[in-house]
């Protein structure tokens, strides 16, 4: 059983999810790029959740959001499912799409710190050898609407999708800059900077090593039904904060602490049957067994 997650209004994170068996079900063509963007814009009407940036590879994605309204599991769920639903019409399978660990949700504890995650997620393609510039990922990669201001709007794709269904016939996917991050302008030179440096830094790596990129040509005559050959990583946990500051991630993971103490002790009441009040963030049990949860504290 899965810790519960507290799921607080006005937060960052970062939304990574791999594909089964690491295999290239997202791998870059025009249909996959459509069937993404279109399903990820959705969502995120949906959930009214502000996307600052996408980029998806082969065999996984990095989403950057902002959670202004407590809306990110929901979001998580509905775009994942009709992601996986259309993708496998679109590939003619019907076996899982997703890997079986859990999605990753990490919260940005710092937004002084969103310019360096986003820089990141740009440098995806960059960092796993596949392109030199981060503007030649031939996948999905909001990098360019995201530094010119520039709105994504897409067609609804004609596999999975009905037409005169009740989806939209076209989405619109803002890249944004929200507010809490100080004026847009700054932040996205700041964030050009980044992934120039980035950039940089890694092409300088692969002089130092002889490592060649994959290039974009190669890149695109990839099989969907291919894996990649290097050995994965594995992780003993996923983490759920992240912070540059040792004592900000310290701060993080005590209040959740705090909150996971609170919660057993309100599940234990509540399954005795006595009256129990959840703590702020309580997410799961709100939305599928109606119970109460205390206010946010102000901030």
């Amino acid at each position: 059983m899965t810790l519960p997650r507290q799921v607080i209004p006005g937060s960052f994170y970062k939304i990574t999810r791999r594909c089964t068996q690491r295999q290239y079900l997202l791998h870059a063509d025009e249909e996959t790029n459509q069937i993404f963007l279109y399903c990820l814009a959705e969502a995120a009407q949906r959930f009214q959740l502000e996307v600052i940036l996408p980029v998806a590879l082969s065999n996984h994605h990095h989403t950057d959001i902002f959670d202004r309204h407590g809306n990110v599991i929901p979001f998580v769920e509905h775009f994942h499912k009709l992601l996986a639903r259309a993708m496998n019409e679109y590939r003619g399978r019907s076996e899982n799409f997703w890997s079986s660990e859990q999605v990753s949700i990490v919260r940005i504890e710092d937004p002084a710190e969103v310019v360096d995650k986003v820089a990141y997620t740009a440098l995806n393609p960059v960092k796993a050898g596949l392109v030199e510039r981060a503007h030649h990922w031939p996948g999905v990669s909001g990098l360019s609407a995201l530094l010119n201001g520039r709105a994504i709007t897409v067609k609804r794709p004609r596999h999975f999708f009905r037409a005169g269904g009740v989806m939209p016939e076209t989405a619109t996917l803002e890249l944004v800059v929200p507010p809490e991050l100080g004026d847009a302008d700054a932040f996205r030179a700041r964030l050009r900077e980044r992934v120039a440096l980035g950039e940089q830094r890694l092409a300088e790596e692969r002089a130092r090593t002889g490592k060649r990129v994959m290039g974009r040509r190669a890149v695109l005559r990839q099989s969907w039904r291919s894996f990649p050959t290097s050995e994965e990583v594995k992780r003993d946990r996923e983490p759920r904060f992240a912070a540059s500051d040792r004592d900000v991630l310290m701060k993080a993971i005590a209040r959740y602490h705090d909150f996971l103490d609170a919660y057993r002790e309100a599940r234990a009441r509540w399954l005795s049957g006595l009256r129990a009040v959840f703590p702020a963030g309580t997410c799961w049990l709100r939305r599928f067994a109606n119970v109460a949860v205390a206010p946010l504290a102000p901030t």
